[in-house]
């Protein structure tokens, strides 16, 4: 089956944002956000100086990939989207073009994305890697320099301007060539045959590095998917915007819902606002009755656990 079969039979997949925000969970220095959890070092201004910090004492013990792939195939998923990358720039496997890295940087060195790969490979649940190819706050030449603020607490930028505050001079060809796009080689060649690849928030991206990327992609695993926030018009099936729901029936186009299950992706402790187990029954078959897939999120904590409420919606979803 190629991969443009495979998504239309899909349907339904989980999507995973985990990494050192989730540490914070959504709290710094006596204070809380309102925004999504893994936009927590942006919307503090949080020096990578402490923030890397947080690596020192990540030692999630209580990871258990067959664990979240068993809870997937209970929810009646088909596919999994990990992030391999955020934001922030902590690569969640073992990366060697940076030791910023879960193995390289915390007590736990353990390679989470091999575990998860072998656990999917072992229950039939496809795997997809999320990675963020512009915006990494770590790196002095991350992107986002042209989108200027953001919508997160209204005085927040995308690019990371309290570290490296001379946005004249930042050159994302720099970050481009020496960690993006040998990172993403990494996870193309080193995790076995992905489903998907999914890029996030284009701004700087040139259309000759969106084309480097995408020929990556192809070269290295021909009937792996890339959704259309590589940039630059690419893409070989479109992402719908954070929570849209369409209406419209979207017939041969190939396209999916990214959602979250609370009001974040990344995990924050005191957002409780789940959704039903009936209520994502409907998104789901309002989606998928419009050729939509569903990819509905979750946020595990630092200890490495899904939520238990989010556990328990899931396999009542499913029926389990």
């Amino acid at each position: 089956m190629n991969g443009r079969e495979w998504f239309k039979q899909a349907k339904f997949g989980m999507m995973i944002h985990w990494g050192l925000y989730s540490l914070p969970a959504g709290e710094w220095k006596g204070r809380r956000m309102d925004e999504i959890g893994e936009w927590c070092q942006q919307y503090f201004r949080i020096p990578n100086s402490e923030y890397g910090q947080l690596a020192h004492i990540f030692n999630p013990i209580l990871f258990n990939a067959e664990e979240w792939v068993k809870l997937a195939k209970d929810a009646g998923m088909n596919y999994m989207v990990f992030t391999s990358k955020h934001h922030e720039g902590f690569a969640m496997y073992h990366s060697k073009v940076s030791d910023y890295n879960i193995c390289d940087a915390t007590p736990f060195g353990r390679d989470v994305l091999a575990e998860l790969a072998e656990a999917c490979y072992k229950h039939g649940l496809r795997l997809g890697l999320y990675y963020s190819q512009e915006l990494d706050w770590h790196e002095p030449h991350g992107g986002g320099v042209s989108r200027g603020k953001t919508w997160c607490g209204g005085k927040a930028y995308w690019t990371n301007n309290w570290d490296f505050p001379d946005d004249a001079h930042k050159d994302f060809s720099i970050c481009f060539r020496n960690k993006i796009k040998p990172q993403v080689e990494e996870i193309l060649r080193n995790y076995g045959d992905l489903c998907l690849i999914w890029f996030d928030t284009p701004a700087d991206i040139t259309p000759q590095q969106s084309d480097e990327l995408y020929d990556m992609v192809k070269k290295y695993q021909p009937q792996c998917l890339v959704n259309s926030r590589i940039g630059n018009g690419r893409g070989d099936y479109s992402s719908a915007g954070d929570n849209e729901i369409p209406d419209d029936d979207k017939g041969d186009q190939l396209f999916e819902t990214p959602a979250t299950l609370n009001d974040t992706w990344g995990y924050k402790s005191f957002d409780n606002n789940w959704k039903s187990a009936a209520r994502v029954r409907e998104i789901k078959e309002h989606l998928n009755s419009r050729g939509i897939n569903y990819l509905l999120n979750v946020g595990p904590d630092y200890l490495g656990r899904i939520p238990a409420p989010a556990a328990d919606i899931l396999r009542e979803v499913g029926g389990n």
